[in-house]
């Protein structure tokens, strides 16, 4: 377990040091926790990783999910809607193992380095045990770099 949480939070730490936003996560979600550090990696002008880390009585939660659409909302440019999936893991007593989806919107203040967005996280959990949730509401706040 502590090798496990050693080596999950190096590898979070390095690949953070080149986000383009990073920041907290509040709300329920399926890697655990109620709070979560958050990070966004642009790979695109429309594609980006949205990637969450929590610590909780569960163990260490990681998710890494592909937000393949990011777009602006017409008429509202500092507004954006995205939509993604990718895998989340909950290493702990348990290892779990499962794939979450994701939709959003947020918004880009033009004053401040500063993002505020709400998602939806539902997530399908396959490894350890098989269950589905629907319950990932979220409230994120993200500092931007390189603005």
């Amino acid at each position: 377990m502590k090798k496990a949480f050693i080596i999950l939070s190096t590898i979070f730490a390095i690949h953070n040091i080149s986000a383009q936003e990073i920041g907290i996560r509040f709300g329920s979600g399926v890697i655990g926790n109620d709070v979560a550090i958050d990070g966004i990696f642009s790979i695109g002008e429309y594609s980006r990783v949205h990637t969450d880390l929590t610590f909780s009585n569960h163990g260490v939660g990681a998710a890494a999910l592909w937000n393949f659409s990011f777009e602006p909302i017409n008429d509202f440019p500092d507004l954006h809607w995205y939509l993604g999936a990718g895998p989340f893991a909950i290493i702990g007593d348990d290892f779990d193992l499962g794939v979450a989806g994701e939709i959003g919107i947020e918004y880009q203040f033009l004053e401040l380095p500063l993002i505020i967005g709400l998602d939806w996280r539902p997530g399908l959990e396959i490894i350890d045990h098989t269950s589905f949730s629907a319950t990932g509401f979220g409230l994120n706040v993200r500092y931007q770099f390189h603005r």
